[in-house]
């Protein structure tokens, strides 16, 4: 903890600085950022697990407390308003003491309905930053996530502070112990269900500590983008295995994804090939690249592929130009990475927020910016057999498809590699692989 509170101080002196320069720009006074409230499930007693405001661990690793809040105005100590009631009911955190508190001013609250007490007297020129905004109106808040703060914040969030790189490292790290645990347990026997068990077992996190539903996945299944129903039966033929899963440090995340084939077969020389792309990719990193070159040069290594393995005919950039490679890879290359898996800001070209749309033939690309030192970024190339897919080509798109081929891979569902990547100013820095998940 250490290194991590050295780290936490210049991280703090940047948030202070951020938060004076865009009130100085609006005239305002400063920001009272909300952690949350919890969500009540509808007709019961029992609240949805509960998901802190983004904004609001940037400052500080409180993650499990709603009722918090943080005033800060960029010239003078934070304070943190702490909520922590009397309850017999529920574990009550105790007042924090850690490497991060020496940087705030800390008071006690034990009601949420007497936050009042502690926020400045003139709310009029302060911004609330949250998601309640039916409690800013009842505070008096007249701004309430005003359009010029979220968008700074926002284009800025992209900029790391090294106090959340070394976060991001020991979030990989945990995840790719995780990762190996899973890969054992597939070559194991393991069913889905009893993978993600192994997987969360051996990060030390529970499912909702984790920073997004792991996607486990056995044979055909692999193929559906975004599974989560972990069956709980193991499959009569093994053949494949993909895992997107990841881990959390003090509110950072890692977003890795592996596949492996049960046998040393023609899929599994499709993982090998990919996995050449992915990192071909990722030594193009550098400040200055546009992220949707990179993505458009995957289609067309996406394409190669399908022709080396006999998938599809033509060439490379036919098959790009007929929209073949958009069947088979249909998402974006990656995203940002950061405080929120999809971290935001993937889209900013400034901090006025003017929108960087994605290319029309590639809408679900998430990151249409421009490389910078200290971002962070996912790198996954995906080719999978999604039927939907394929039978939406044209007439001429689906005669340049080997059919004989699509059935034989069909079963084991498909591929996707991904690896957390930090671009630095003269290197790239791959966090998954540097940490022991190299294939």
């Amino acid at each position: 903890m250490d290194q991590l509170a050295h780290l936490y101080h210049a991280h703090m002196a940047e948030l202070n600085r951020r938060v004076g320069e865009i009130c100085q720009r609006e005239n305002i006074s400063g920001l009272v950022i909300h952690s949350g409230q919890p969500h009540r499930q509808f007709l019961d007693d029992l609240n949805y697990p509960f998901k802190v405001n983004p904004q609001f661990k940037a400052w500080l690793p409180i993650l499990d407390t709603p009722n918090c809040w943080v005033i800060a105005n960029g010239q003078d100590k934070p304070t943190l308003v702490f909520y922590r009631p009397v309850d017999f009911w529920h574990k009550v955190n105790d007042v924090p003491q850690a490497f991060w508190t020496e940087h705030f001013d800390i008071q006690l609250l034990t009601k949420p309905d007497r936050i009042a007490d502690f926020l400045p007297k003139d709310l009029a020129s302060w911004a609330y930053i949250g998601e309640h905004l039916d409690v800013a109106d009842v505070l008096g808040f007249s701004a309430r996530n005003p359009d010029a703060v979220m968008n700074y914040l926002h284009y800025h969030r992209a900029d790391k502070t090294q106090y959340e790189l070394e976060c991001m490292r020991r979030a990989n790290q945990i995840a790719v112990k995780g990762h190996l645990a899973a890969k054992n347990a597939f070559y194991d026997g393991a069913s889905e269900f009893e993978i993600q068990q192994r997987y969360l077992l051996e990060i030390g996190q529970g499912e909702n500590e984790v920073p997004y539903g792991n996607i486990v996945a056995l044979n055909q299944n692999a193929a559906i983008l975004h599974y989560t129903a972990l069956e709980h039966v193991k499959p009569a033929q093994r053949l494949s295995f993909l895992i997107d899963a990841g881990a959390s440090y003090h509110g950072y995340a890692a977003d890795i994804t592996r596949t492996y084939s049960f046998e040393k077969n023609r899929f599994y020389e499709l993982i090998v090939a990919l996995d050449k792309v992915q990192l071909a990719i990722i030594e193009q990193m550098k400040p200055g690249v546009k992220y949707v070159d990179l993505h458009i040069a995957t289609h067309h290594h996406i394409g190669q592929l399908l022709i080396d393995f006999g998938l599809a005919n033509g060439t490379a950039e036919q098959l790009v130009a007929q929209g073949v490679t958009s069947a088979f890879f249909p998402h974006g290359l990656g995203h940002m990475l950061g405080l929120q898996v999809h971290d935001m800001g993937g889209y900013s070209h400034d901090e006025r927020g003017t929108h960087i749309a994605a290319p029309e033939a590639h809408p679900f690309l998430r990151c249409t910016r421009v490389l910078a030192a200290n971002q962070v970024l996912t790198i996954e190339p995906g080719l999978y057999i999604i039927d939907t897919l394929l039978n939406q080509l044209s007439a001429t798109a689906k005669q340049a498809i080997n059919w004989t081929t699509v059935d034989e891979m069909r079963p084991f569902g498909g591929i996707r590699i991904e690896d957390n990547v930090i671009v630095h100013q003269d290197r790239v820095e791959n966090m998954t692989r540097e940490f022991g998940l190299v294939d």
